[in-house]
């Protein structure tokens, strides 16, 4: 899997991961210096930890769209706001609206560093 070259293009960059359905395919996706919330009021860190919480974000079997709201960029981090959903044909068995922190590798490619999931969802706590 190439990681996105543009911020921009890290939610397309990772839905299309989740869609692999392969744990390493997405877990590239994150710097494991950063933090995931996969549950509102679950914060982890450290790759064990993302580990797990992919897995388990991946056992939700289905299709997953994310749509950029916003992505400001300043130097080598950025930050965008996305409307993501999980669904299985018809059926939506999440969807959520979060908040995602990026940096810039060394090599000039982008890494989520923090994923709040359900950051921007009214009367969310960390």
């Amino acid at each position: 899997m190439n990681l996105p070259t543009r911020a921009a293009d890290a939610h397309a960059a990772l839905a299309a991961a989740f869609n692999t359905g392969d744990v390493a395919t997405v877990l590239n996706m994150y710097d494991f210096d950063g933090i995931i919330v996969p549950e509102p009021g679950k914060p982890v860190s450290g790759k064990d930890a993302f580990e797990e919480a992919i897995k388990s974000i991946l056992s939700i079997r289905g299709t997953m769209e994310i749509k950029t709201v916003y992505c400001l960029q300043t130097g080598n981090l950025a930050v965008g706001r996305s409307e993501w959903n999980i669904t299985d044909g018809e059926e939506v068995k999440v969807s959520a609206k979060g908040i995602e922190l990026m940096r810039q590798q060394p090599d000039g490619t982008w890494k989520i560093l923090i994923d709040h999931a359900f950051g921007a969802m009214e009367n969310i706590t960390v």
